[in-house]
């Protein structure tokens, strides 16, 4: 797990936004989520703020092995055989986030259909008494 996935699980793990990690390490919310998308490199500053944050020996957030993920994040022990937990937590995480979009957009697009299906009533209703 690199970096910046491991910031992004715990980040997700504590129920934290992009937006509060972004206030707290005084960034914009843009480029903190370029970090947690690999996309910039994280100075060592920052990723102290991090490991303070979250409540991580710095080191953590640098090591690579499968076999050891945060072993002081709280309740996570992560070894071999769970490994595969993390990364369906983060895939839970993201598919429950875009269920949620899909479900606010049908939400809307209904609403958006009884409201045309309101306006073509009364459009019938003009036409039935001008006629």
């Amino acid at each position: 797990m690199s970096v910046h996935e491991k910031i992004k699980f715990v980040r997700l793990a504590k129920g934290w936004t992009q937006e509060y990690l972004a206030e707290k390490l005084d960034m914009s919310v843009n480029g903190y989520g370029d970090l947690e998308r690999g996309k910039n490199d994280i100075k060592l500053s920052k990723l102290e703020q991090l490991s303070e944050l979250f409540g991580v020996e710095l080191s953590e957030l640098f090591d690579k092995k499968e076999t050891n993920v945060f072993n002081n994040f709280g309740s996570v022990q992560t070894n071999q055989q769970n490994w595969c937990n993390i990364h369906q937590s983060l895939d839970y995480l993201q598919l429950k986030s875009e269920f949620e979009k899909s479900q606010l957009l049908n939400s809307e697009k209904n609403k958006e259909i009884a409201l045309l299906k309101r306006i073509i009533e009364l459009m019938e209703k003009k036409n039935e008494v001008t006629t």
